[in-house]
């Protein structure tokens, strides 16, 4: 029996993947460059909090924003918190999801699905950088008068491309045959 490749044959790409690389690109590269710079504030202590030296610091930037540096263990805004050999577990997983995602964004028909998928996959790799570099991700955005959890580019990027996700789906599911 041969393996075929049909799942990404050339007749099922579509021409939506072309910006949809930049923008993972672009999402991975402006979340990276965010986290190098709070990693490097020394008032937020990222290492030495990593490293279990001391506590985590906090720059109080408004009433509405703060910088408020914690090590997430999980996914986006701390749902499925994993240690150990649970953090390559879930490493693994995350990276099959993305996996997929990319093959839907090749495929993808609307720009609307390219460009959610696009997000997700570009905050999930952004996030993926972090596990594999420090075995947690840096969250620092903190609207906590807003909003309760504290969380990055990267997961807001996922938050979004879900969303938009979600919304692209339902407008497809109402259009009528024609």
């Amino acid at each position: 029996m041969a393996v075929t490749m049909d799942w990404l044959s050339r007749d099922k790409i579509t021409r939506h993947w072309r910006w949809g690389l930049p923008l993972i690109a672009g999402i991975i590269a402006l979340d990276q460059l965010s986290k190098a710079w709070v990693v490097a504030t020394p008032a937020l202590k990222a290492l030495d909090c990593l490293n279990g030296e001391s506590a985590c610091g906090r720059v109080d930037l408004s009433p509405v924003l703060n910088l408020t540096m914690i090590w997430n263990p999980g996914v986006s805004f701390g749902f499925l918190q994993a240690l150990g050999g649970g953090r390559w577990l879930l490493f693994i997983m995350i990276g099959a999801i993305v996996a997929g995602f990319t093959v839907w964004l090749f495929r993808a028909e609307r720009r609307l699905t390219a460009t959610a998928l696009a997000m997700v996959v570009g905050g999930a790799l952004g996030n993926l950088v972090d596990r594999a570099r420090f075995g947690a991700v840096v969250d620092f955005m903190d609207f906590g008068i807003v909003f309760p959890w504290i969380f990055n580019i990267a997961d807001a990027c996922i938050t979004i491309g879900a969303a938009a996700l979600l919304l692209d789906q339902l407008l497809v599911g109402r259009k009528r045959p024609g």
